[in-house]
């Protein structure tokens, strides 16, 4: 057998590599024709001979087996380490080159879990950079790889997964996505806080996108109990910001403030770039609902230009989005139409949610400037960009700002038209292809 014949091969080359008979290679444990069949490939040494082999040969038990010496997994983690710190504190781009390189090497060894977690960091390089083709493919990936691991150890591929679907638009399916592992875990027994909170974290946004509120409070209640038992700042503080978008969605202003301060202040501690720069962001979105414009401004400039230099192309997307009409409410309509207009490059499977705002901001400038028939044209853009995101809300409010301006032109049946179709999106806010939200997970005995 092919394990049995390579196992021979490396023991007789090592024993000649050290000037070794079979007989003083076997003393005192085992025969010289013992030796002899197990070079010829004719049987495989059980896990006691495999031991005293390799300390008689000075290598490891992974090396006689595999072919492979054992520090070479070990470097090869160590350098996925330094893979991660280059995507917290440096740039995407060149986190990127590093896992690509480790994930081959890591298949070359076939070292299943090392390819994994490569495959993971560069799915997370590919997410911060817009790749999301590339990121679907790497996160789907390690799943296989994962398959046989418990779901916890699955949780960063299933939210890598999710959140690319939510990047492109798909909102539904990264509920799907995220309900389905949160159900699992509660079902299977394998309620493990850090998965739970990374996946309740990541629910949160496309759940407010999809109008949802209520199941969104739930999810960052649940959150909240389980982060005393996080032991990783960096996740608790991912939490912290995804639950600040409860807190807006509740008008509770303040209690949002407050947990982006704790989150921005890990943040800083441990140098993490991208996840500041999304805090700067929510900072000044909190603003532009209190009505402090000025500072609004303030924050998501600094978010976008942190974002732009990782060349973070859709989350400077997004935040492009939330600058553009904070200048259209401070009156600046030439500066928020430009900002705008510059999102009109992405299309349905790139940022299709972005595209679509901006050109409901471009609708709410032009209209606000007399030009009825641009606004009309931005409007309905806007309306079939989102229509496949299920983004509830948005939609509906979109529905209402058309059925408004063909109120006010006097086309009061197709107003009427797009009223009722804004009704639709408000029926049946959140609805989700589960149906009913994730059941909470056992509490832990005491």
């Amino acid at each position: 057998m092919d394990d049995q014949d390579g196992i021979g091969r490396r023991v007789q080359r090592l024993r000649k590599q050290l000037g070794l008979t079979q007989r003083q290679l076997a003393e005192p444990s085992y025969t010289p024709a013992y030796i002899s069949t197990v070079e010829a490939g004719r049987v495989r040494p059980s896990e006691a001979a495999l031991r005293f082999l390799a300390g008689r040969l000075g290598t490891s038990v992974e090396e006689l087996t595999t072919g492979r010496p054992a520090r070479l997994a070990t470097e090869l983690r160590l350098a996925l380490t330094d893979a991660q710190r280059e995507l917290a504190t440096g740039s995407a781009v060149d986190a990127a080159e590093l896992f690509e390189r480790l994930a081959a090497e890591a298949g070359r060894l076939e070292l299943a879990a090392e390819r994994a977690e490569a495959l993971l960091g560069r799915g997370d390089c590919a997410l911060e950079t817009g790749d999301l083709e590339r990121a679907l493919g790497c996160f789907e990936e390690a799943e296989g790889l994962l398959a046989d691991a418990p779901l916890p150890r699955r949780a960063r591929a299933v939210r890598g997964r999710a959140v690319a679907h939510l990047l492109a638009g798909e909102l539904r399916y990264a509920c799907y996505l995220l309900e389905s592992a949160i159900e699992e875990l509660g079902k299977s027994g394998l309620a493990d806080p850090e998965a739970l909170v990374l996946l309740y974290a990541a629910v949160i946004g496309p759940y407010i996108d999809m109008g949802a509120h209520a199941r969104a409070a739930h999810a960052a209640e649940l959150a909240l109990s389980l982060a005393p038992r996080v032991s990783d700042p960096a996740l608790v503080a991912g939490m912290h910001r995804q639950v600040a978008r409860t807190f807006l969605a509740e008008g509770r202003i303040a209690d949002a403030d407050a947990s982006l301060a704790k989150a921005q202040t890990i943040y800083r501690q441990l140098r993490l770039g991208t996840d500041l720069a999304h805090c700067h962001w929510m900072r000044g979105y909190v603003h532009a609902q209190g009505g402090e414009l000025a500072l609004a401004e303030q924050e998501l400039r600094t978010a976008r230009d942190m974002l732009s230099a990782r060349r973070a192309a859709l989350f400077t997307a997004q935040v492009e989005v939330e600058l553009a009409d904070v200048l259209r409410r401070m009156g600046r309509y030439e500066q928020a139409a430009e900002v705008a207009g510059t999102l009109l490059r992405l299309d349905d499977r790139h940022g299709a949610v972005h595209a679509g705002g901006a050109h409901r901001l471009l609708g709410l400038i032009a209209e606000e400037r007399g030009d009825v028939e641009a606004a009309e044209e931005h409007y309905v853009k806007a309306l079939a960009l989102l229509e496949r995101s299920g983004a509830s809300g948005d939609l509906a409010d979109l529905c209402r700002l058309l059925g408004d301006l063909l109120r006010r032109t006097g086309r009061v049946e197709a107003a009427m038209d797009a009223y009722r179709t804004g009704l639709g999106y408000r029926a049946a806010p959140g609805t989700t292809t589960l149906g009913p939200p994730p059941a909470a997970p056992p509490r832990p005995e005491v």
